[in-house]
């Protein structure tokens, strides 16, 4: 039961930031199941498990608020499940922390680039439809290697690229739901095949993944408001300090290994 409430807490605090910034939830999820010693391959499904709910509720928000950019959306979607379900059935069978210094140094330079277009005035532009296809692929494939990484790498190249903020956080979070089922129905398809040999530890992990599903559920319906009201300049920041933060936080992880 202290699990539980632990993970509660967990999933409260990083589907906030999810929410209002849109990325964190995987990565901060993923980092504490990481830290107790769970398997990469377990830790990102137990997060992608918590997600499908979690985004649904998210998503729901977003889409009363307005938050969505319809045009970006089915292309970003597509690719994004395609990267994933790809990413899901490769970490099946591999160690994904090989690709973790890669996706450090991504996060890292994006952030200092949102960083340095947040200080200096711009005008969001229009993003043709084609250029959130590779992001969601990329985004898709990374999000299930690393048991988070969408947001991430999807919002802040949007953001760096010209999107509005709000826009962009908006749209990424309601196709992330579309991602968390192709994923997590990829990683029971390779339970089920046994392709995937370590999914036995999934059941040592429930009193966690059912924290997480309801700390998220708790903060999801807020998400969309607080996107709405939050002034654009702070959006930008807040993203880039949170990239920034989050390569420091994984590379040190990483070190210390």
């Amino acid at each position: 039961m202290e699990t539980f409430f632990i993970f509660l807490l967990v999933g409260i605090l990083a589907q906030a930031v999810d929410g209002a910034l849109g990325m964190a939830y995987g990565v901060i999820s993923s980092s504490v199941l990481l830290a107790l010693g769970v398997p990469p391959a377990t830790a990102s499904a137990s997060v992608h498990a918590a997600e499908v709910f979690t985004t649904a509720a998210s998503a729901t928000s977003h889409v009363a608020h307005r938050n969505i950019d319809w045009r970006l959306f089915l292309p970003l979607t597509i690719a994004g499940v395609l990267g994933g379900i790809l990413g899901a059935y490769v970490l099946s069978g591999i160690d994904g922390d090989i690709i973790k210094p890669f996706v450090i140094l991504y996060l890292a330079v994006i952030g200092l680039w949102i960083l340095w277009k947040a200080g200096h005035e711009f005008k969001p532009r229009k993003l043709p439809r084609w250029v959130t296809a590779p992001f969601g692929l990329i985004g898709g494939f990374l999000d299930a290697i690393g048991g988070g990484g969408w947001g991430p790498t999807v919002t802040s190249s949007m953001i760096g690229s010209g999107q509005e903020p709000r826009k962009a956080i908006g749209t990424v979070n309601t196709a992330e739901f579309f991602l968390t089922l192709a994923v997590s129905a990829t990683f029971v398809w390779a339970l089920v095949t046994g392709h995937w040999e370590e999914a036995g530890a999934l059941e040592n992990h429930a009193a966690a993944v059912g924290g997480l599903v309801v700390g998220g559920l708790i903060a999801a319906p807020f998400a969309g408001l607080i996107v709405k009201k939050v002034p654009r300049s702070v959006l930008t920041y807040a993203v880039g300090i949170l990239l920034v933060g989050l390569a420091i936080f994984q590379s040190v992880n990483l070190f210390l290994k």
